[in-house]
């Protein structure tokens, strides 16, 4: 059995200066399936695919989730080894040139960020929709209380936080899953042969709705970034990215086939619902669910929120810590062990973007799909950098196997593959325009660390 190697984070914990050790194995899980939010992509992301695929719908969520599979095979490679709160970022630094792994921080911060963005848009989006007295108050300050509200949570205490982002979660998925039940019992198990014979289903449908599809996993490895905070994190961190993609991708393909069926059978359009869970439930003999999976919805996309900042900020820490941004940042709270400065930075990054969109109009559906389609820029990237980064550590390990260099290259595919499908065809505007706003953004990253590079770079320390 080859010797493992343990890393100065796994070895020094401390020297973050967060809480070390104190998150059970479903807390850690709990931050991986709260920033994929899985209620939110029955309810929004899987009318918009279906837009896009029609009846091939399943085949973009099962074609995603392979992809997702894929990564998190990768990333939990890297996750057995090595404990840090910098993500995916940590696992490019030390394998990757200085190019490399800067961009990964780079972009897996706005990734996190980008998505914190698109959930407050939705939580706006299911504002409107379930409290009338909401359309009196101005949008943006709607954003702005649900970002402060989350970044307070992420602030005060990561176990709280950790915990409240599982029960939330886990009552709404029980109810979608509930109501997708009684629908498959009241059908009958057979096969939908419209779905499986992909009638008319266009090629580039399926495809652009694969790239939409991958941004109903995006998140699955944030529990990366609880290095230092779960117990166990060489065993739980790994178990953790590999059963939220599993868990997720299962979820998501029963609740594809599960929509297009009962909306064939309503004679309605998936593709035009904005709230896709009333008339099923109704389709299955409990109505009541119908409104309360919408709070369930509304409420998921507080939980998403409060995970990306949380996750964020513990990325940023770690560039902080590693001299690619303020130093300040990189301190962690004396008496909550939390790194406030950066959750502080990260709750105010999150919030302008949606509050500026949100003044000028901007409807929640829209913020939630400009700023997701913008986030998917920054987790291909990352993703790809780690996928790259693989076979580098295991032959430092000498663990490099065919097998392990085949899947790092399938996994570089997808994402190429991915990243292609986000610039071809050409979309429409805004989404032409994401592309270059995301190069600006790696261009202005990586330009300030070039400028203050001379700076030595900071230990933590709390205050």
């Amino acid at each position: 059995m080859p010797l493992e190697i343990v890393t100065p984070d796994e070895a020094a914990p401390s020297t973050s200066g967060l809480r070390h050790g104190v998150l059970s194995p479903l807390e850690t899980l709990s931050q991986s399936i709260s920033a994929i939010a899985p209620t939110t992509s029955p309810a929004l992301t899987i009318p918009a695919v279906f837009a896009l695929a029609g009846n091939g719908t399943w085949l973009a969520y099962a074609l995603a989730c392979g992809a997702t599979l894929l990564m998190a095979l990768c990333i939990a490679r890297f996750a057995r080894t090595s404990a840090s709160p910098g993500s995916l970022y940590q696992f490019a630094t030390s394998l990757l040139p200085p190019l490399g792994s800067r961009t990964a921080g780079w972009a897996l911060l706005l990734a996190y960020t980008a998505t914190g963005s698109s959930v407050v848009g939705g939580f706006l989006n299911y504002a409107r929709v379930l409290l009338p007295a909401a359309h009196a108050v101005p949008a943006s300050l709607i954003v702005l209380a649900a970002t402060a509200a989350a970044t307070f949570f992420a602030y005060r205490d990561v176990q709280a936080s950790a915990r409240m982002m599982l029960w939330i979660e886990a009552a709404s998925v029980s109810m979608i899953s509930l109501v997708v039940a009684a629908l498959l019992f009241r059908t009958g198990l057979h096969v939908d042969m419209q779905q499986l014979t992909l009638q008319h289903v266009s090629g580039s449908g399926v495809r652009l709705g694969v790239v939409l599809a991958l941004f109903s996993f995006v998140g699955f490895e944030s529990a990366t970034t609880l290095g230092h905070e779960a117990r166990n994190p060489l065993r739980t961190i790994p178990r953790a990215v590999i059963q939220s993609a599993i868990l997720a991708g299962l979820f998501f393909l029963t609740c594809a086939y599960t929509e297009t069926t009962g909306f064939r059978g309503l004679g309605l359009d998936l593709g035009a619902s904005q709230a896709p869970f009333r008339p099923l439930s109704a389709l299955a003999h409990i109505p009541f669910l119908g409104p309360l999976i919408d709070v369930g919805a509304f409420v998921s996309m507080f939980a998403c929120t409060l995970a990306c900042i949380t996750a964020a900020a513990r990325v940023l820490l770690k560039m902080a810590q590693d001299g690619l941004v303020h130093p300040h940042l990189g301190r962690a709270h004396a008496t909550n062990d939390t790194p406030h400065l950066a959750v502080l930075t990260i709750g105010l990054a999150v919030s302008v973007p949606a509050v500026a969109l949100a003044a000028r109009g901007a409807s929640g559906a829209d913020i939630y799909a400009w700023m997701g389609s913008l986030a998917v820029y920054g987790f291909i990237t990352a993703y790809l950098l780690a996928a790259a980064a693989l076979p580098f550590a295991l032959r430092r390990r000498g663990q490099l196997t065919p097998a392990a260099a085949a899947l790092s290259i399938a996994a570089a595919l997808a994402m190429v593959l991915a990243m292609a499908g986000t610039l071809y065809p050409i979309p429409p505007t805004p989404y032409n325009w994401l592309p270059y706003i995301y190069l600006a953004y790696l261009a202005t990253g990586l330009t300030y660390f070039a400028l203050t590079s001379r700076r030595t770079p900071p230990h933590t320390q709390s205050f």
